[in-house]
């Protein structure tokens, strides 16, 4: 089915009335999350990450509709799934239980459980973090049959989950994708659609609009993949995996966003140059999930704390700049804020 019919009345306007801005949808969306692991050994922030997300919580908490990608299993104890033969070189992220309470209290409302760390204690890991969330009033998607849906005041939103990983709604099977979003958008309001796919590492900045590959795994066609699924009724896609910041595209008046990049990673994992910085974006929809405005909000990560703001505003300046050179300067108009809406020419 084509997407829902979208309003166009403010789309490329900051200045928005108080009542049509109560009708706006608010949606903070960050990349990936790791907020500290204590496997093969502890590396846990020294503050046991009270303070680790203080600098962003306010943007998070603001927002209707608060997003991020979860990287390992929040648990306590199990056998991991992998063999590490060198323990300086273990990509296994294991986090107790408590520290779902710290992406509660940031503001976190729904999160990502497909990638490539979801399954690193197995599917029992998994298992046991989906338990851990619902006991924090944690919404996620992921797994096979995973769905959050809720409502937000009389709207019915959905949020599903897609990775090129087992049991995972599949990134790579786009005709199977398409079909689980076509039967979402049919009683829902807004559908949110998340993917954790692309290659890894500086080298990945671009959009190849092509099949990716990271050591010999295909990691999707993500460009296909967005647009199949806006094809069918998805309101809003959001992309992480790369460990850096990606392009982003207004199709279909919907708003695609390619990679978010790292968030709010603890050691583990690198946050060297382009993968340091860390993105929140914060998109605005109009109630049938069409696209009005956005900002991004450019953050950083300095070791050992947690995302701080940046007053360079690097992460926007390099998404604009990604976004100019994958689709030419006509889809959005930027403002130096980091604020954006549709170019007046934009073909949408």
């Amino acid at each position: 089915m084509p997407p829902k019919i979208c309003c166009a009345i403010l789309a490329c306007s900051w200045a928005v009335s108080a009542s049509a801005q109560d009708q706006l949808v608010s949606v903070a969306a960050t990349g990936d999350i790791m907020l500290g692991t204590d496997y093969p050994e502890n590396r846990l922030p020294d503050d046991d990450g009270a303070g680790f997300l203080a600098a962003v919580a306010p943007v998070l908490q603001a927002a209707d509709i608060a997003i991020g990608n979860l990287e390992g299993v929040i648990v306590d104890g199990g056998e991991p799934a992998k063999t590490c033969t060198n323990p300086d070189a273990c990509f296994l992220f294991r986090s107790p239980p408590r520290y779902a309470g710290l992406l509660r209290d940031a503001g976190f409302d729904v999160l990502s459980l497909a990638n490539n760390h979801a399954r690193d204690f197995g599917e029992d890991g998994r298992t046991a973090t989906m338990a851990v969330l619902d006991d924090y009033g944690l919404r996620h998607s992921g797994r096979r049959g995973d769905i959050a849906s809720w409502m937000h005041e009389d709207l019915r939103i959905a949020f599903i989950a897609f990775s090129p990983t087992r049991e995972s709604y599949l990134l790579n099977d786009i005709p199977t994708a398409v079909e689980e979003v076509a039967a979402l958008a049919v009683d829902h309001d807004i559908v949110i659609v998340s993917f954790h796919g692309g290659a890894e590492g500086p080298a990945a900045l671009e959009l190849p609009f092509e099949e990716e590959f990271y050591f010999g795994e295909t990691r999707g066609e993500v460009v296909r993949f967005a647009r199949a699924v806006i094809d069918v009724g998805a309101d809003l896609v959001l992309g992480h995996g790369p460990h850096v910041p990606r392009a982003m595209e207004l199709y279909r008046s919907r708003l695609i966003a390619y990679s978010l990049g790292n968030f709010a990673t603890y050691y583990g994992v690198s946050v060297a140059g382009y993968a340091g910085l860390a993105p929140l974006l914060v998109a605005y929809l109009e109630p049938d999930g069409s696209f009005v405005r956005g900002r991004i909000r450019s953050a950083e990560q300095i070791r050992p704390g947690g995302p701080v703001w940046d007053a360079q505003r690097q992460a926007f300046e390099l998404i604009r700049e990604l976004t100019e050179r994958a689709f030419g300067g006509a889809l959005f108009e930027f403002d130096a804020n980091g604020g954006f809406t549709a170019a007046p020419t934009s073909p949408q």
